[in-house]
């Protein structure tokens, strides 16, 4: 029998005492459900949820105080430690705001390798999501699934930048070092069976009757209140509203390639775990266009010519004493942009992320502050929490998709 004929039995009637009793309860900071370092105040009349406390912090590091005490290049090395699932779209739009501060050019071909890169990052990031969130449903199997195809990026990004995590591979300017000669044949090879993976994906969660009476209708966030509360990313997206910064406010060139933007109808759980699965699906193929890119473009400058912005080529160290001087400047004082201030937003897999970086004519930023969208979506959480039930929260905090690097920066 399906569960949605079940018979419902009536609720039992409690006693006057019992329906006034009124707990509140510690969850997390340690509890594997707060997905993090968050802890949530709950004060519950039973099962149901009446009011929900976010506390954050307990992550905090400092981060954007940090990076007005170092030049503009030794901050690279900060910035793919708040969101370290998607950590190349905060190296990206770091870059992008000091470019645009600078007025470095970024050559097409690195440009086109960044866009690469932050989208098999946006897939890896949206695997988390979805082993993780699943699997506070209690469903155990798509975790490893999902896993299987994030090891393979993880390769992909080991492979390029010497590292799984923390990539330090973004320059301001353009990149470190160009792609290895094989790299677009192993991303094809991606390429040709991530839909097929996904389709897996859905095969084991979207039909399951458990999770649609768990996720549909539940945490219901409309549009305008979307909206009032600053959601960005798949979560505005899942209440309908079509609003992606890519498009928006194009940057490295991804108004040049063609992809859609999958919007959801009723901003609940379901919707709100089912956009991640489009966007993949989307992602695969901005990636797609980027290889058939890279392989026609040939080979070609990965970095901005001007030795007052990108470190010259090592080959030139010993043969041009003028490099020398360049490399020696960059690496112990760095540059020196124009008096002004700049704001560059990016789309990462959680939403608007944006950079704010003022200059007073020094070699380190006078003020650094980071538009994280995990901190912002946090918000939404005693919004659609209150009137829920206890297991139910649990998946809503999995919906949100929070980083706590994200919100404690």
């Amino acid at each position: 029998m399906p569960a949605a004929s079940l018979p419902q039995a009536e609720p039992a009637e409690l006693p006057t005492e019992l329906r006034s009793e009124v707990m509140t309860l510690n969850v997390g900071p340690q509890h594997p459900s707060t997905h993090g370092v968050l802890r949530v105040v709950v004060t519950l009349s039973g099962e149901e949820v009446l009011e929900l406390v976010p506390h954050i912090g307990y992550l905090h590091t400092g981060f954007e105080k940090n990076m007005e005490n170092r030049t503009y290049l030794q901050n690279i090395t900060y910035t793919p430690r708040m969101d370290y699932l998607h950590s190349f779209a905060h190296d990206l739009a770091y870059a992008l705001a000091v470019e645009k501060l600078v007025g470095a050019e970024v050559p097409p071909r690195a440009q086109t390798i960044r866009v690469l890169l932050n989208e098999l990052s946006r897939i890896a990031s949206h695997l988390v999501f979805l082993g993780t969130g699943l699997l506070d449903f209690g469903a155990l199997t798509p975790f490893f699934y999902a896993f299987r195809e994030r090891e393979a990026v993880l390769d992909l990004f080991e492979w390029v930048t010497g590292q799984r995590f923390h990539h330090n591979y973004i320059r301001i300017g353009g990149l470190k070092e160009d792609l290895p000669p094989e790299f677009l044949g192993e991303v094809k090879k991606f390429l040709q069976a991530m839909p097929h993976r996904i389709d897996e994906y859905e095969q084991l969660f979207r039909e399951s009757p458990i999770f649609y009476e768990r996720a549909k209708g539940i945490a219901v966030i409309p549009p305008e209140d979307a909206i009032n509360l600053g959601l960005t990313g798949g979560n505005l997206r899942a209440s309908g509203v079509n609003y992606d910064v890519r498009k928006a406010y194009p940057y490295a060139g991804y108004e040049t390639y063609a992809f859609d933007v999958p919007l959801g109808e009723n901003g609940d759980i379901f919707d709100r775990m089912v956009i991640r699965i489009q966007e993949m699906r989307e992602s695969v193929k901005i990636i797609r266009q980027a290889v058939e890119r890279l392989e026609g473009m040939g080979e070609g400058p990965i970095r901005d010519p001007n030795p007052q912005i990108s470190l010259p080529p090592r080959s030139l160290l010993e043969t041009s004493m003028e490099a020398v001087i360049y490399h020696f400047k960059l690496v112990t004082e760095g540059f020196h942009p124009a008096l002004g201030e700049v704001y560059v937003p990016t789309e990462s897999a959680r939403g608007e992320l944006g950079y704010y970086i003022i200059s007073d004519g020094g070699s380190m930023p006078y003020r650094v502050k980071v538009r994280a969208p995990s901190f912002v979506n946090l918000r939404a959480l005693p919004y659609a929490c209150k009137g829920i039930q206890v297991p139910d929260m649990v998946a809503v905090i999995a919906s949100l998709d929070p980083v706590m690097g994200d919100v404690d920066r």
